[in-house]
């Protein structure tokens, strides 16, 4: 409702909001919009124009319930506090009339601007229209994240509510004509390029921003043209000057194409020829190959009779075969009977021959035995003499006794020596036994000590070579030497080293130490200067700290959960220990555990350590000098890396010093050995000889009663010796008989061989008759098959030469069809086709030999292949495509050229038409903008700016301002005013537009949040003069606040926006109640 701005009464209320209440029930909205109607509310009176919104109705949409707002047709001054919901009515202006959320700068989703708790919400505008009012409304669905639209109740789609707006001319997302509260600041950041086209959109004619688009669309397709056609101009230059080069090749070309086509019909020629030629060979070798035909029919009919004759003789030589194989069987069979005779012969000699030499045998076994007789007789007198000078068996026995007391004495010692060198085998083998265990146990810590020198090796290796020369060079230093500290250190349980490793660095690690200055001297000296050697040293403190004593005993810190001293972690040598309990005060710092953690700030507070190590953690205290607090700061242990490796040193020297204990009861051990197999050789020895004597008294004793039983054996040999005689007489008697009856067998056997000898010569005389008559009918046969070979030769010879005429005469024929089907071809005729006159008439111009026309081919050929340098193909293909590509890009380029020409006429008709207006409308906006700035004490303009005047697209409004009189004119950006002369700027230029209306409305919320007091109440009276006049377009001020005694004009329509937990409900709204209320309160005051 209007409400005049000159009474003292301030303006009524217009539009409520419900209030939510505080508790949980607030969530849901008011369910009493049917049951409860709002009120029909007053429409302001005065002319709206066409398009400017005549009521806004809202539900749960964002923080309204209901809401119902009818503005005015000038300027509607919309104020509330912050939060009460006055941007919730400009968001409901853009969304329902079909703006883009995002716009809003709020939320991109149309979802987000219901009221929670509420799955709906719905917008109504309806707009002023002379045809009658449009009512736009715009359902919201939550869930679906969708809108349905309705135009006079009636749903369409949203394309038509965009279409029935933009004919209305409502730009929702131009800021000239509508800025919400989030793109205020956005305003100035338009380019000038951006401000133009905005303007053009919310105060030119509608044809203004379609000319200007034209414009530029023109000014792109004519500088496309100008660059197509300068392009086509300088490639057809290219073309012709390219073809103008080509022009004599191609000249050169077809004179070359003259000589060829010559060659073309020279080759066409030449196959027939060929073929004429090879026709006529081919007639003379079918007349000679007819004729050695009919010789080689002769020479076959001249060898039939001596065929004839060769088989006759054949069958002759085969009967004598015959008949000479009988006779060599039965010569063969004779042969076997004469062999068997012999062969008994030689048998009969055999036996008469094996008796002889049983009978000599006789005769020298009997002359054997009695030579053994004879040899045996005088053994027996031998042994007889032995036997009477040989000793008696008592006189032996004591010396027998005596060396069986020796052997038995040496036997008793030798088997306690053995016994003894068998213990001291016993315990040699347990003691190499426990050596190999001691030294197995030395390799196992070797073998962990290599794996810390394998750590330094892969990590620090000149450290590892620094290690290796030291070891052998120990005999240079005067006094002792230390490995890197992370080798002599020796942890005692692994699970601790990642404190040790954490509290000294790793340089440290890595440094040897030495007790003498010198000594470090010397090893810098060859490790670093001559071996380049990258290495740390440090030296030993002179008075040894190895066995400091800490400052407070452990026990005193065992209730903090400390279990130990870094230093009873692990072994060291004294100089190692002793540096690093001077240089990080080992034996002062103690290690605790998760329980030592959880007391932090207990153990910080009452021990007042300077470093402790808790289960993970490492803390450094210290004391401000200036406050005296202790400041502590922790880090996270890292994990070990170098010390997991456990050597026990102390057990290794132990071992060690068993393992020479050892070895020196080996030596002792075999060195006893040695003396008792020594004492046990001459015992062995002594035994040897013991036996010896003792088994030379027993042969001594045994020897009577042994020659005794030698002599009565011999005597019974004799005895049977001379049983076994032999008859020689009658052995020889009869032995003579029996050779006697076998040389009888074997005359008889002679008689019968030499009567089968001659019945063999008689077969043999009779095959050697045969054999000659076989041999004279094989020699006519061999003289007969000369003559049939020599025949045969002949006929070969003549056959051979048939062949090769006949394979001629064929190859020929082979060749003639060949080369009549290759000249066939060369002139393109089918097998049926005769030559064609043209060809007749041009081969009778051509030589008529092959040779006259491979010597014109050459010459032709010749004066062709003069044109080098030439791809007759390419090069007049090329040119006749140049030729064709000429011509078409002429025609394209005249055609680019009317176009471009056509082009130009447009934008220069164009260009009158939206350059002209668009410069009166600037001259316009800069008047009015100017006198609003000149009106403030201020200096402002606008003009049209451009670079180029034929670049369309860079056309743009520029906003030249300045606030005071000692500067100049800048042009306006969002970098060199400051906000609140941007947004005065802003205000100024929108209220500039105000007066050439042609938007039906226009919004501005809350722009005067940036400006001073001065400038907010000049600008309110210049948007208050300017909007309250006749004839201009509606005005949405929106505004949480305004200055005290500022002017109004009856026009105005003031909407206050409330908002709070006592509200009314919409429907209990009586704006007369409140007024006759107002009235009687006033007339009740004394005065």
């Amino acid at each position: 409702m209007a409400t005049p701005s000159g009474k003292a009464a301030p303006p009524n209320p217009q539009v409520s909001k419900r209030s939510l209440p505080r508790d949980a029930s607030s969530e849901v909205p008011s369910k009493r919009k049917n049951s409860n109607p709002l009120p029909t509310l007053p429409r302001p009176s005065g002319t709206f124009v066409e398009g400017s919104i005549v009521r806004i109705a809202m539900e749960n949409f964002l923080t309204y319930d209901i809401c119902e707002v009818c503005p005015g047709p000038h300027l509607n001054m919309i104020i509330g506090a912050n939060g009460t919901g006055k941007s919730s009515i400009v968001c409901a202006i853009c969304l329902g009339l079909a703006g883009k959320p995002a716009f809003m700068g709020r939320a991109d989703k149309v979802g987000f601007f219901v009221k929670r708790g509420c799955s709906k919400g719905l917008v109504e505008i309806e707009l002023f229209r002379t045809s009658g009012n449009l009512i736009i409304t715009r359902e919201i669905d939550v869930i679906k994240n969708q809108s349905f639209w309705f135009i006079n109740k009636k749903p369409v789609t949203q394309k038509i509510v965009e279409e029935q707006v933009a004919a209305l001319n409502i730009q929702v997302g131009n800021l000239c004509q509508f800025l919400p509260q989030d793109k205020v600041g956005e305003f100035a950041k338009l380019s000038k390029i951006e401000l133009l086209e905005a303007t053009e959109k919310s105060v030119g004619p509608p044809e203004m921003h379609r000319y200007h688009c034209e414009l530029k669309n023109f000014r792109e397709k004519e500088k496309q043209l100008e660059t197509s056609c300068k392009e086509k101009t300088e490639y057809l230059e290219k073309m012709v000057q390219r073809n103008e080069r080509y022009k004599q090749d191609v000249e050169r070309f077809y004179e070359r194409k003259r000589h060829l086509d010559l060659i073309e019909m020279l080759e066409a020629k030449r196959p027939w020829v060929e073929y004429e030629n090879v026709r006529q060979e081919y007639e003379g070798v079918k007349l000679i190959r007819d004729r050695v035909k009919e010789e080689v029919r002769k020479l076959k009919e001249g060898q039939i009779p001596m065929t004839r004759r060769i088989e006759e003789i054949d069958r002759q030589r085969r009967t004598l075969e015959v008949r000479i194989k009988e006779k060599s069987t039965d010569i063969k069979e004779v042969s076997q009977k004469c062999k068997q005779r012999q062969d008994l012969i030689e048998r009969k000699d055999r036996q008469i021959k094996e008796l002889q030499q049983a009978l000599t045998v006789k005769q020298n076994e009997e002359m054997d035995r009695q030579k053994r007789i004879s040899n045996t007789r005088k053994m027996i007198e031998d042994l007889q003499n032995e036997l009477k000078t040989a000793e008696n068996c008592e006189s032996l026995q004591p010396q027998l006794d005596a060396v069986t007391s020796d052997l038995r004495r040496v036997q008793e010692e030798k088997a306690l020596c053995e016994g003894e060198i068998i213990d001291k085998q016993r315990e040699k083998e347990v003691l190499e036994k426990q050596r190999r265990s001691v030294s197995d146990h030395i390799t196992r810590f070797d073998n962990l000590m290599n794996q810390k020198e394998d750590k330094l090796r892969q990590r620090y290796r000149d450290t590892y070579d620094a290690v290796l020369w030291l070891r052998n060079n120990r005999d240079r230093f005067k006094q002792r030497v230390c490995e890197p500290i992370m080798l002599t250190i020796n942890m005692k349980d692994n699970k601790n080293a990642k404190y040790v490793e954490n509290h000294i660095s790793s340089n440290d690690l890595r440094a040897f130490v030495f007790e003498s200055q010198e000594d470090m001297e010397i090893f810098l000296r060859e490790v670093r200067d001559n071996k380049k050697l990258r290495v740390n040293a440090v030296i030993a403190p002179k008075i040894s700290y190895a066995d400091k004593a800490p400052s407070r005993s452990l026990n005193d810190l065992k209730q903090y959960g400390f279990f130990s001293y870094l230093r009873e972690l692990f072994d060291a040598p004294d100089p190692v220990m002793s540096y690093l309990c001077c240089q990080y005060h080992i034996h002062e710092v103690p290690v605790g555990t998760e329980r030592t953690r959880e007391r932090i700030e207990r153990v910080i507070q009452e021990t007042r350590l300077k470093q402790i190590y808790t289960a993970e953690e490492k803390y450094v205290l210290k004391t401000s000098v200036y406050s005296n607090k202790v400041i502590s700061s922790n880090t996270s242990l890292k994990v070990a890396q170098f010390l997991t490796v456990t050597v026990d040193l102390e057990q290794r020297r132990h071992l060690e010093e068993q393992l020479k204990e050892m070895n020196r009861q080996l030596e002792a051990v075999d060195s006893g050995l040695a003396a008792l197999r020594d004492t046990n050789r001459r015992l062995e020895l002594k035994d040897n000889e013991l036996r010896l004597e003792k088994k030379a008294l027993l042969e001594r004793k045994t020897r009577k009663r042994q020659l005794e039983q030698k002599i009565s054996s011999k005597l019974a040999s004799i005895r049977l010796m001379e049983q076994d005689t032999c008859n020689l007489e009658e052995e020889e008697r009869k032995a003579s008989t029996k050779i006697k009856e076998i040389n009888v067998q074997k005359a008889k056997l002679v008689t019968e061989l030499t009567g089968l000898v001659k019945i063999c010569t008689s077969f043999q005389i009779q095959k050697v008759d045969l054999i000659l008559q076989n041999t004279t009918v094989i020699s006519e046969k061999n003289k007969l098959e000369a003559d049939y070979m020599a025949s045969s030769s002949q006929l070969r010879v003549t056959e051979q030469q048939f062949i090769e005429l006949d394979d001629n005469r064929q190859r020929l024929l082979q060749k003639c069809k060949e080369l009549m089907k290759k000249a066939r071809q060369v002139c393109n005729l089918s097998a049926e086709q005769a030559v064609p006159q043209e060809f007749q008439t041009a081969f009778q111009d051509l030589p008529n030999t092959l040779d006259e026309i491979d010597a014109l081919l050459t010459e032709e050929r010749s004066r062709a292949s003069c044109f080098t340098g030439l791809n007759p193909s390419v090069v007049v293909e090329e040119y006749s495509k140049r030729e064709v590509e000429i011509q078409q890009l002429t025609e394209e380029l005249q055609g680019k050229k009317v176009e471009l020409d056509e082009y130009r006429e447009n934008i220069s008709q164009v260009k009158e038409r939206w350059l002209n207006p668009l410069k009166e409308l600037v001259e316009k906006i800069n008047e009015k903008f100017s006198n609003f700035f000149s009106s403030m004490q201020c200096a402002g303009e606008v003009d049209l700016h451009t670079e180029n005047e034929e670049d369309y697209d860079k056309y743009g409004i520029r906003i030249r301002v300045k606030f005071r009189s000692s500067t100049q004119l800048h042009e306006l950006t969002p970098h060199h005013q400051s906000g609140g002369e941007r947004s005065v700027s802003t205000m100024l230029y929108l209220m500039a537009l105000q007066e050439l209306n042609r938007c039906p409305f226009r919004v501005v919320d809350e722009i005067n949040q940036g400006m001073d007091p001065i400038n907010e109440r000049r600008v309110f009276e210049m948007v208050v003069n300017t909007a309250c006049k006749e004839n201009t377009s509606q005005y949405f001020f929106i505004t949480p606040k305004l200055l005290q005694n500022l002017p109004y004009s009856e026009k105005m329509t003031v909407l206050f926006v409330y908002n709070g937990p006592h509200m009314l409900e919409p429907n209990r709204w009586n704006l007369k109640a409140f007024q006759r209320r107002r009235r009687r309160i006033t007339f009740t005051q004394p005065q």
